[in-house]
């Protein structure tokens, strides 16, 4: 004998299938939950404070709105026969006037057209007489909090704007949702989970039956 003990042979550690299944997708939910979280934090940001602004109209933060009031005639070919070509009176409008957003109004009242526009943060309107051209237009434009205000409610803005409102959205549903899976995939926060949840619901509901 020479005093030795032969080593002990490793033992085998195995995973069990489903707990190796779950703790993967306790890791990918983790990892989507954190790059989603990173990404709408801007997102969140930006419709907290515009939240507040609308709940609170009087925070203007010292900005006025700003009125102005033009005149002018209008091109040939705007007006033939007392009816008026509304294109080109917009186009015309927007390229010398600073006219902008959509169109809101338009029509004619006897011998007088008038056209109106809305866009974020912005009101303007102009009417014109149908027999020498001659128009007056009025623009009001109601600072950085209004155009804000109106980025948050997705009034009077473009395609483009109405598609990022909806993708925010969405990722905003899915951070809620991969959080929420986060949760109850981890058994010791599980049942603190769902009180948490079924308090909010409750508070929720209650909130918005006051309302």
């Amino acid at each position: 004998m020479t005093g030795i003990e032969p080593e002990a042979e490793p033992r085998l550690i195995r995973t069990v299938p489903g707990r190796r299944r779950r703790n993967n997708g306790q890791r990918w939910t983790r990892l989507l939950h954190s790059w989603l979280s990173m990404t709408s934090l801007l997102v969140v940001l930006f419709f907290a404070v515009t939240g507040l602004t609308l709940n609170h109209q009087d925070w203007t933060f010292g900005q006025a709105p700003q009125v102005t009031k033009t005149s002018g005639t209008l091109p040939s070919g705007a007006i033939t026969s007392s009816e008026p070509d509304f294109l080109q009176i917009s186009e015309y409008l927007r390229a010398n006037e600073g006219a902008t957003g959509e169109i809101t109004d338009h029509g004619v009242d006897a011998d007088t057209g008038r056209i109106s526009y809305s866009g974020p943060g912005y009101t303007g309107s102009a009417t014109f007489s149908l027999t020498d051209g001659s128009y007056t237009m009025e623009s009001t434009r109601y600072g950085l909090v209004a155009v804000a205000n109106d980025l948050h409610k997705g009034r009077h803005t473009s395609t483009a704007w109405s598609w990022t409102i909806d993708a925010a959205a969405v990722l905003l549903i899915l951070v809620s949702v991969t959080g929420l899976i986060l949760q109850f995939l981890i058994q010791k926060r599980r049942t603190t989970a769902l009180i948490l949840l079924g308090l909010g619901v409750v508070a929720g509901a209650g909130l918005m039956f006051l309302a």
